[in-house]
C-alpha cells in the first residue's frame, strides 16, 4: 500500500502574506520572499530539509549546480517554507528561531541587513547580504544544539 503524503501541520511563512505590503512599497514580488529566502538557503546548506523536499530531484539539483536561481526553487514550493520541506531537526530549529512564537531570526534579519532602508522589505537577496546574516544564524543554530538548550526538550 502506498503512503499518503504528509499533510502540512505548520507553515512558517508564506510569500503571499507579505505581497499586499511589497505591492504598496511598488516594489517586485520576489521581496515578499527574500527574508524566508535566506533562511531557506541556510537550512539547505545545513541538510536540515526532508526527504521529501530531497526528492524534488530536478528543482534541488538545477539549483545546487547553479542553472536555477534559489527563488525559483521556492516558487516550485508554492513560495512557502513548511513543515513538510525540513527535516525533524530542521523543523525543531525552524519553530525554535523562525516560528511565530519567538520571532528570533525577523529580529537578527532586519538589524543585520536593514541598516538605513526604509523597511525591510527593501533587502535584497543577494550573496553579500547572506554572507552578512550566515555567521549570525551560524551562531543561533550553535546555541540552540548545546544539551540543555533546546526549549522544546521537555515535550519529549
Amino acid at each position: 500500500m502506498a503512503k499518503k503524503p504528509r499533510k502540512i501541520k505548520t507553515i512558517y511563512d508564506k510569500a503571499k502574506y507579505h505581497q499586499e505590503t511589497v505591492n504598496q512599497l511598488g516594489l517586485g514580488e520576489e521581496h515578499a520572499a527574500h527574508h524566508i529566502l535566506f533562511l531557506l538557503r541556510w537550512l539547505i546548506e545545513n541538510n536540515l530539509m526532508s526527504e521529501l523536499f530531497k526528492a524534488e530531484e530536478k528543482p534541488l539539483q538545477e539549483y545546487l549546480s547553479g542553472t536555477r536561481p534559489l527563488y525559483s526553487l521556492f516558487q516550485w514550493w508554492d513560495c512557502c517554507l513548511a513543515d513538510i520541506m525540513l527535516s525533524p531537526e530542521g523543523n525543531e530549529f525552524a519553530m525554535y528561531y523562525f516560528g511565530f512564537d519567538n520571532p528570533i531570526y525577523i529580529g537578527d534579519y532586519i538589524s543585520t541587513l536593514k541598516g538605513k532602508l526604509p523597511s525591510e522589505y527593501y533587502i535584497e537577496f543577494t550573496e553579500n547580504n547572506y554572507r552578512k546574516l550566515k555567521p549570525i544564524i551560524d551562531r543561533r543554530y550553535a546555541k540552540w544544539k548545546k544539551p540543555g538548550s533546546k526549549w522544546w526538550c521537555f515535550w519529549k
